[in-house]
């Protein structure tokens, strides 16, 4: 670093600017390499201009090869001291691995047929002061890669591919979403309630108003809002923030997708499901029959649809009710589940929002998709009894009167708004990042968010 920064004090003293304000390219990397895969002949000599960061280079004399990437690939730039002239050659010669550059020159191949931008001129756009690991040891501490996820990017370039699969599968949740007739809105993320879920909140307070305020946990009684208000079908692609530890599997900042449907119940919640697992794994450009953690999983829909109870009673040879089932299931049952797999008929102790069973009143009509053993998805269909409503958040409030914090808070308004009337109603809930993970073969929600939470760095 002592060394950079001295040629940083030799550009400044000699009036060359390391800092630019913009910079116009004519091609990409790729474009460049298409247009000599195009050339009829080896030795085209269109001329190009590229940008990018140096990510290698080796001298032999008078002549320098430079590894130069970008965003859409990389390529070799030959960089000739008979072609610059000394002056230029030695500048480039004083440039730094991690450098972003410019150069200009025909593309072409070299003699051992490299395909190559063969440099005219070569321009420092930014000079970077910090080194870039030894290429022979790249970047594999994954503290470091998660903390600094901009040189995860840069040492590991297949590690963009990932965010690039995961920004294909969020465009084909809302394109999906959007041909089904639903329609994108905005919930507020500062909340004086915390509902939809069980599950701690994130306090924050509000100096103007001189209260306190809690980061959503969940998107949906918001939502459910809308459908009293006439809105049919809605959904909302959203950050949600839950107080709770760090694991492969949980994030305290996470993104969801619920969408809620007027008139549909649950069996129009796994129709719609199905449809989004297949659209979203078209747009990641893997097939419904793949391998992810060591597991052949076969995505192609139907997917089956088995009861908490009778799969419990299979496995332990016990028929539970309540939150014992739920417990029971959570612990011996949901980890062995690796086919996708639609549980049904949830304790209504753990489903404060969910229509009680007609056939059953001991059980929610709510299900959830299971696929190698966690859970990707959450669905009801909606409890529109302002009555039932009013009574189990009351039973809730008791249960955090005793000690129970995580329990769903009595939300006043939201029962006012039941009381004018939500129509029959199917909602559902997917975890966006978990799906992200399926689909990219990823082992952690780490590796599919850009900047997880991390703890304290020790310095």
């Amino acid at each position: 670093m002592r060394d950079r920064r001295r040629k940083l004090g030799r550009l400044q003293a000699a009036g060359i600017e390391p800092y630019v304000a913009g910079h116009r390219r004519t091609h990409t990397a790729s474009q460049a390499l298409a247009l000599l895969e195009a050339a009829s002949t080896s030795d085209d000599t269109a001329a190009v201009g590229l940008a990018g960061r140096m990510v290698s280079r080796r001298i032999s004399g008078g002549i320098a090869f430079a590894l130069l990437r970008e965003d859409s690939g990389q390529i070799q730039i030959v960089v000739q001291k008979d072609v610059l002239g000394e002056g230029e050659y030695q500048r480039f010669l004083d440039l730094d691995v991690g450098d972003v550059i410019a150069a200009e020159g025909p593309v072409g191949r070299t003699r051992r047929g490299e395909p190559s931008v063969f440099a005219q001129s070569v321009r420092l756009l930014t000079k970077s002061l910090r080194p870039l690991p030894e290429k022979w040891h790249g970047l594999r501490d994954v503290e470091t890669r998660y903390r600094q996820r901009y040189l995860d990017l840069i040492v590991n370039p297949e590690v963009k591919n990932v965010f690039l699969a995961r920004s294909r599968i969020i465009s084909a949740l809302r394109t999906h979403l959007g041909q089904s007739g639903f329609v994108e809105v905005e919930t507020p993320v500062l909340q004086e309630i915390p509902g939809g879920g069980n599950a701690r909140p994130f306090v924050t307070h509000h100096n103007a108003l001189d209260r306190d305020l809690y980061l959503r946990i969940a998107l949906e009684l918001h939502l459910k809002r809308l459908l009293v208000g006439g809105m049919e079908r809605v959904f909302e692609l959203g950050r949600v923030f839950r107080n709770e530890g760090l694991d492969s599997r949980h994030n305290p900042e996470f993104t969801l997708l619920e969408c809620y449907q007027a008139y549909a119940d649950l069996s129009d919640m796994m129709d719609l499901t199905e449809g989004l697992v297949q659209a979203t794994a078209a747009a990641a450009g893997v097939p419904l029959r793949l391998s992810y953690e060591g597991i052949d999983l076969d995505l192609v829909p139907p997917y089956p649809r088995r009861r908490m109870q009778d799969l419990v009673l299979e496995q332990c040879g016990e028929r539970l009710t309540g939150e014992v089932l739920m417990k029971r299931f959570e612990e011996v049952v949901e980890p062995g589940l690796l086919q996708p797999t639609f549980v049904t008929g949830f304790p209504i102790e753990v489903s404060t929002l969910a229509r009680r069973s007609p056939d059953d009143p001991g059980f929610a009509e709510r299900f959830e998709l299971i696929i190698a053993g966690r859970e990707f998805a959450n669905a009801f269909t909606e409890l529109t009894d302002p009555i039932d409503q009013r009574q189990r958040f009351e039973a809730q409030a008791q249960q955090r009167e005793s000690g129970q914090e995580e329990t769903h808070p009595f939300d006043a308004d939201y029962l006012r708004a039941l009381e004018y009337g939500l129509p029959p109603t199917g909602g559902l809930g997917l975890g966006v990042d978990r799906l992200v993970m399926l689909l990219t073969n990823q082992t952690t929600i780490r590796d599919v968010i850009l900047f997880p939470t991390m703890r304290a760095e020790e310095v």
